[in-house]
């Protein structure tokens, strides 16, 4: 089959300077020619390195995780089988995971919570393509196609490792913030409710390499509405940028290391001591880029409480932005919930 029969209509007509081979080492996105400024987090040194830790998430909101104890070969399959599923035809991806629990999505990453696609102009649609994946429900998933039933295995092996991982940088977020005795009385016990393992999601995202990148962004600025991302990206092909004192960082890619990044959740438990960061995907020349996301949130029940917000749920914050999405065109997010000056 012909690479662009697998990509969404509108997108195919813009890929024919598309090309397959490998990049030229003289291409200034390759991930040699630039250096890594992103801190760099040891899951298991966490406490010990209490300051860096600290520093990570107040002046970036984003780290490089290493020794996180995902074995290498499943972060790999997981990426090898995500490009096998996004090669299938347009048709096929649109036809087979239309319904819930995996959702096929493409133009936006701003869906409803059954995963459908937020409605957005013509010209402001994403040069992205991706599979909604609520973790939650995947043992009920019976895919008819054997690459689904592969990727749907081997998501639920790497669940167990995401909020393992999840879980113990919360705990110490919330151990380094005194959140147990300050602004939101939470008690140790509580914790899991704020990184819930039945919330959890995975978003799988192909970029189209597009030979004219004014075309516009693989993803437009934006930060996560959620506590915590887990990013598992392509250790080949760059894209991934973050804002830190006003420049954009083009994060390299870098094998078996993670990106994690806060979400608005995180930033307003924090009362604003952490930052949710803002970021955005370029498109990329000459290579497709897939990244695999991991999303944690707030069970249903657990309330968000600080001195600079308003108590609010995270469903309530999803509402909100999904309302602005449809009336403005854009995510407003933390600064609707903020107490007025």
């Amino acid at each position: 089959m012909n690479n662009l029969e697998s990509y969404p209509p509108i997108l195919r007509n813009y890929c024919h300077h598309y090309h397959h081979h490998h990049h030229d080492s003289n291409i200034d996105d390759v991930a040699q020619d630039y250096s890594d400024p992103v801190p760099v987090i040891d899951l298991e040194l966490l406490e010990e390195e209490k300051e860096r830790f600290e520093d990570a998430c107040k002046d970036w909101g984003l780290f490089r995780l290493v020794n996180h104890g995902i074995p290498l070969t499943l972060l790999k399959q997981l990426q090898e089988e995500a490009k096998e599923v996004f090669s299938m035809s347009y048709e096929t991806k649109h036809a087979t995971c239309s319904e819930s629990p995996i959702t096929y999505f493409w133009g936006t990453p701003a869906l409803t919570p059954t995963g459908t696609a937020l409605c957005r102009g013509p010209k402001n649609f994403n040069w992205v393509e991706g599979l909604d994946v609520p973790l939650g429900q995947l043992s009920k998933f019976q895919p008819q196609l054997p690459k689904l039933d592969s990727i749907r295995l081997l998501l639920m092996e790497y669940e167990t490792h995401l909020s393992r991982i999840a879980t113990t940088i919360f705990k110490v977020m919330m151990k380094n913030l005194d959140l147990n005795n300050n602004n939101m009385m939470m008690k140790q016990t509580e914790c899991c409710s704020y990184v819930s393992r039945e919330t959890g999601m995975v978003r799988m995202y192909r970029y189209p390499a597009c030979s004219d990148t004014s075309i516009g962004w693989g993803m437009e600025v934006h930060t996560d509405s959620s506590v915590l991302s887990i990013l598992n990206q392509d250790d080949q092909v760059s894209g991934l940028q973050v804002l830190k004192d006003d420049q954009w960082l083009t994060v390299k890619p870098i094998s078996n290391t993670l990106i994690v990044n806060l979400g608005d959740m995180m930033q307003a438990m924090s009362n604003d001591k952490y930052k949710s960061v803002q970021h955005r995907v370029r498109v990329n020349k000459e290579r497709e880029r897939i990244s695999i996301c991991y999303f944690v949130f707030p069970s249903e029940g657990a309330v968000i409480e600080s001195p600079n917000y308003k108590p609010f749920t995270y469903n309530e914050f999803r509402e909100q932005v999904q309302q602005d999405v449809k009336a403005l065109g854009y995510k407003v997010g933390l600064p609707r919930f903020k107490h007025s000056c």
